[in-house]
């Protein structure tokens, strides 16, 4: 089979199309034949030699969707279309390719009205969002900030708090263009930081009150700046550094609140923590409540050009892998 490899962490040139075997089927394992192949600020991680266990020569890519065609029990039948995330892409083979063997509690059957392409985009970021969420305590009515718009973290995380009734559903962008481009896509509660500061656009929609809870997935300075927009009580859930893994707290923005700040590691999260938020996600995918936004589809041959797109393009939406 085809397979996208990572044969040295070398940056993007460590990437080569290989022929592999077919992965067999075990007790634990289903195999299902790829179709799309979520592209994210991991792989990136990892191909850059800076993830922590990730071992050479790897096959990227921890989210995908496609076809199971042997092992799925009653489950997942033979022809079930499914989507999973996991382990896959950082310790062991992933989805760059057009075979994989994953393990049954990982996969989720995907809805009528979700196509595979789409599909492919929501395991990590909307796995990501929902635990995240559950974490932070959120509940109806509560005001909810995930900076960057135009990212997966914080698009997904947007949606969410939304469709779940957020008083407050508010993202962010340095980049006055995506600003425009959120809202005919209905985010219209997106700071544009070019124009304001991330605290002063807090303030100014939600009167004064601030953010209850504040979903990081950038790190940096963009946390430090959120964490001077909470409310009282406030929590923050930090998840990803892709700005920076360093920052500077003013921690005041925690004592005088009396805010609280956590992190979380999704490849540490129960079982029954995925399927809890496995339950809403489908959910709301059903009823139309959330949708995926696709920025671009790349072969997977060209995996290359997909992640220096993500990583370098900084699109607005999801960069997938179609196999």
């Amino acid at each position: 089979m085809h397979a996208m490899r990572a044969e040295t962490f070398s940056g993007y040139e460590g990437l080569k199309l290989v022929e592999l075997p077919k992965p067999a089927v075990t007790k634990t394992k289903v195999l299902v034949r790829i179709t799309a192949a979520g592209v994210t600020p991991l792989d990136y991680t990892i191909l850059s030699g800076k993830f922590h266990g990730s071992k050479a020569p790897l096959v990227l890519g921890n989210e995908g969707a496609g076809v199971v065609e042997q092992g799925g029990g009653t489950d997942f039948p033979v022809g079930s279309r499914v989507m999973f995330f996991g382990t896959y892409g950082a310790f062991e083979d992933g989805t760059d390719s057009e075979w994989v063997t994953v393990r049954k509690e990982d996969l989720c059957l995907i809805p009528d009205n979700v196509d595979d392409v789409n599909a492919a985009g929501i395991p990590v970021a909307y796995l990501t969002a929902q635990v995240a969420l559950t974490l932070a305590g959120f509940r109806a009515g509560k005001t909810v900030l995930a900076p960057a718009i135009g990212g997966s973290i914080g698009n997904a995380v947007t949606q969410l708090a939304r469709a779940l009734g957020a008083k407050h559903a508010m993202s962010s962008t340095t980049n006055h263009a995506k600003a425009e481009q959120a809202k005919p896509l209905g985010f219209n509660e997106v700071i544009d930081t070019s124009l304001e500061k991330l605290g002063d656009g807090v303030r100014r929609i939600t009167g004064g009150y601030g953010a209850d809870i504040v979903i990081d997935g950038i790190g940096g300075e963009v946390l430090s700046e959120a964490l001077g927009t909470l409310a009282s009580e406030g929590r923050v859930i930090t998840l990803g550094y892709s700005a920076s893994r360093k920052t500077t707290i003013d921690v005041t923005n925690l004592i005088v609140p009396q805010a609280s700040i956590q992190g979380l590691n999704m490849f540490a999260q129960p079982q029954a923590s995925i399927r809890a938020a496995w339950k809403v996600i489908v959910s709301l995918l059903k009823a139309g409540a959330i949708k995926p936004i696709v920025a671009k589809t790349f072969p997977l041959a060209e995996a290359a050009d997909a992640l220096r797109y993500l990583i370098e393009g900084r699109p607005f939406g999801r960069v997938i892998l179609t196999i």
